[in-house]
């Protein structure tokens, strides 16, 4: 039962491999059961990478299974249509589309599994790449945000400078009329003259000034660091909302590239183990030396070859030897007198109802 399966998939012709030896049947099942485990892997692999792209188990197993029997179907046909003819350049000429169609499967089906074998080294390439992402995109934010913070810090130091230069003029004003109170600078006498009176009242006036500005200058301030800390919050919200998206930057791109910053080495042989697994029915096939099997699937065809150049031939000569005949008989009718009268009557006959339907005609336009 198993060996007519595997006979089945190999696409060899079963009543010709019953009259063959138990050998023979015995390779086109093992050609079989390579064309029948290259379709199951196939399945496997593009369930996998399937599911790896639209993460849903019934989906992958679905269009897996389409893939493993599109797989199956031309495998079986490109080992059942290889015919060993003692020429290895013909052969493989014959399988040189399959064996194109194996590099291009081999890429694509080899590299989810890549991705699920270094995982744990794709992973670390993606979070260095997502730390470097974030930095940049806090950079690139804060230069929307920084100029203006950095000047609205300008006018907070300025008002605070301004502040100062004033309380500076004031105390300055204060040293003054204290000295002149005490003889130490000024006039020179001791005790509050007209002249301490005159620095008092300046110094008072600068005082007033002072307390006013700061009040004045305080409230600035404070617009100023509402307005730095509004700008503040809105940069942090900015990096809130985007680092979502640089934390979901794990997609198949994305990990494709990350095992490309891997070394290629032990990525080319899996690739390599993939390509050939995809041309094992083929190189089967291609390696399988020539056989009784072959011997008498060539005799078949030779013999309704044969007999469909035969059949082709005597139909050729049948349709001249009929145009022959044909030929001949027309010119023996040819050359008969009594046929001749008789053509010649109906044409006069003709000729004349045709000149009778011209006169009716021409008379009835009168």
């Amino acid at each position: 039962m198993l060996q007519r399966f595997f006979i089945f998939c190999s696409g060899a012709d079963t009543h010709i491999l019953e009259t063959c030896s138990n050998g023979e049947r015995n390779k086109y099942a093992g050609i079989g059961a390579t064309v029948f485990f290259t379709a199951i892997m196939a399945f496997i692999a593009s369930g996998y990478a399937l599911y790896s792209v639209f993460d849903n188990l019934f989906t992958a197993i679905f269009f897996g299974l389409i893939w493993g029997l599109l797989i199956f179907n031309l495998d079986r046909y490109i080992v059942s249509t290889i015919k060993k003819r003692d020429n290895f350049k013909s052969e493989l000429l014959q399988a040189a589309p399959r064996i194109v169609l194996a590099i291009i499967i081999a890429v694509v089906i080899s590299k989810p599994l890549e991705m699920k074998i270094f995982e744990k080294e794709i992973n670390q390439v993606l979070l260095e790449e997502k730390n470097v992402m974030t930095l940049n995109n806090k950079e690139q934010l804060a230069l929307q945000y920084t100029p203006k913070i950095e000047s609205l810090n300008e006018d907070i130091a300025n008002l605070k400078n301004e502040i100062a230069t004033k309380e500076a003029e004031t105390n300055t004003l204060y040293d003054t009329y204290i000295s002149e109170a005490e003889g130490t600078a000024g006039t020179g006498l001791l005790g509050k003259g007209p002249v301490y009176k005159e620095k008092r009242e300046k110094h008072d006036a600068y005082l007033a000034e002072l307390n006013t500005l700061k009040e004045t200058n305080a409230a600035k301030i404070e617009g100023l660091e509402a307005q730095i800390a509004a700008l503040e919050t809105d940069y942090n919200t900015a990096v809130t909302s985007s680092q979502p998206i640089i934390d979901g930057f794990d997609g198949l791109m994305a990990r494709i590239n990350a095992l490309g910053k891997l070394p290629w080495f032990p990525s080319f042989f899996i690739f390599l183990l993939f390509l050939a697994i995809e041309t094992a029915p083929i190189i089967a096939k291609l390696l399988a030396p020539k056989g009784e099997y072959d011997y008498k699937f060539e005799e078949q065809e030779s013999v309704v070859a044969t007999w469909v150049s035969q059949k082709v031939a005597q139909r050729k000569l049948l349709m001249a030897t009929d145009g022959e005949i044909n030929t001949q008989i027309y010119a023996d009718i040819k050359s008969e007198e009594e046929l001749y009268r008789y053509k010649k009557e109906k044409a006069e006959e003709l000729l004349r109802l045709q000149a009778d339907s011209f006169h009716n005609v021409q008379v009835k336009g009168l």
